[in-house]
């Protein structure tokens, strides 16, 4: 096999580049994580369930902050709520949302401890 069996034309990769509406939802769901207290949040919300006041406690943030991190994270479409009497339960939404979590802090753990990557 030669290296040029494995070159693809340049319509061949436009194809395959995202376009633009789905790469700026990416855009806006990756810069909704890249602030530490909502990447905190989604970490909790990708293993379950939790209302403000067990959040409030977990991340060590005011309730008004870790409120309007949530309504940002909702209109991103990174995490649901549902209303169990007068509380309100959030969670991260669907499996890509929890995969896509998991694992840039899976990455970011090999980064830091220096553990080698997987393939």
């Amino acid at each position: 096999m030669y290296a040029r069996d494995n070159v693809a034309g340049a319509s061949d990769l436009q194809q395959r580049v995202p376009g633009g509406p789905q790469v700026q939802a990416a855009r806006e769901m990756l810069s909704m994580l890249a602030d530490p207290t909502r990447l905190r949040l989604m970490a909790l919300l990708s293993e379950g369930e939790y209302d403000v006041t067990a959040l409030v406690g977990a991340v060590g943030s005011a309730r008004p902050a870790v409120s309007q991190h949530l309504g940002k994270l909702r209109l991103a479409g990174l995490v649901s709520m549902r209303r169990e009497g007068r509380r309100a339960l959030y969670r991260a939404r669907g499996g890509h949302v929890r995969r896509l979590v998991t694992e840039v802090l899976h990455a970011a753990s090999h980064r830091v401890t220096g553990a080698p990557e997987h393939d």
